[in-house]
């Protein structure tokens, strides 16, 4: 056998073998990347969300519940991973603290815990109070104040100054109030205004003691305030002597200000013309005829 088919063939042999070992070592890395991939897929973790709607005071159900794949290690806080435990069982079931819409992670701090009501007093913050106040139509902001709201609380009211006379004047007692409920109703979801009757606040010892008083000396008044404004604003005593308009209303002030003088009246009387009497004649005419003419003579009569 020629020296040159021996070394074409010793060459070959050693390409072959390597590669087989290259395609060995691909298959190998190939299947570790798979089991990592299983070990990973085994691991993915799960969140329950809501899959209905829920509101405030619906009790928690399987069916309003689903559990999706959640990929990242990261979990939201007070969130749960089976529907089991949001659930419970029956003797200490679940009820929703506040609207919770399709798609969205059930948190424990959206419903009560095993066993508990789904009251408003479960809804409050801790040291918070829950106060309502009368309003109207124009007070309550038209009914456009709902649930989970910010509003400032205005106080109207009627002093007496020094020189004893009464003057009308309006604080802002409180700022930046969330509302709890307004009437009966504590779903923040429901966003259909309705005139109501009541406005339920959350707010300290101090605000809640504030407000009964205010309630009480003078008239409470709301004002809506931007969903993302959470800022205290420095405010000031409005009196009537602040309701001025500029140089038309001064004028006009002025002008009110001056004693209007009387206008004279002139009277139009219609004369009355009385019809005119004859004139009775106080004497007569006596004709005397001569042996000519004619002669007349008047002789006075006895009145």
């Amino acid at each position: 056998m020629r020296s040159s088919t021996i070394f074409s063939l010793v060459i070959a042999f050693v390409l072959a073998g390597a590669a087989v070992f290259g395609m060995r070592e691909y298959l190998a890395d190939q299947q570790a990347r798979l089991l990592a991939m299983g070990r990973t897929k085994t691991q993915e973790k799960t969140l329950v969300v809501a899959a209905k709607p829920m509101r405030f005071g619906d009790r928690v159900r399987p069916e309003n519940l689903k559990a999706i794949p959640w990929p990242s290690n990261e979990t939201p806080a007070g969130s749960f991973s089976s529907i089991d435990v949001v659930v419970g069982n029956d003797a200490q079931p679940r009820y929703a603290m506040e609207a919770i819409d399709p798609g969205e992670p059930v948190l424990s701090s959206k419903i009560t815990g095993a066993g508990e009501r789904a009251t408003l007093s479960a809804a409050l913050d801790h040291g918070m109070k829950a106060v309502s106040i009368r309003v109207n139509d124009v007070l309550g902001v038209a009914g456009f104040v709902r649930p989970s709201d910010r509003v400032d609380v205005l106080l109207t009211r009627l002093v007496r100054d020094p020189a004893g006379n009464d003057q009308t004047l309006v604080d802002v007692l409180l700022q930046g109030v969330k509302v709890l409920a307004v009437d009966q109703t504590a779903d923040e979801r429901k966003d259909e205004p309705s005139v109501v009757k009541t406005v339920t606040f959350e707010v300290t010892t101090d605000e809640a003691q504030r407000l009964t008083l205010g309630a009480t000396i003078g008239t409470l008044s709301l004002t809506l305030r931007n969903i993302a404004s959470s800022s205290v604003e420095e405010t000031r005593q409005i009196t009537v002597a602040d309701l001025g308009g500029g140089p038309t209303a001064t004028e006009l002030g002025q002008d009110l200000a001056k004693t209007p003088e009387r206008e004279k009246q002139v009277e139009i009387v219609e004369s009355k013309v009385e019809p005119a009497l004859p004139i009775e004649p106080k004497w007569a005419t006596v004709g005397v005829w001569n042996t000519t003419k004619r002669e007349e003579h008047r002789v006075g009569l006895i009145q």
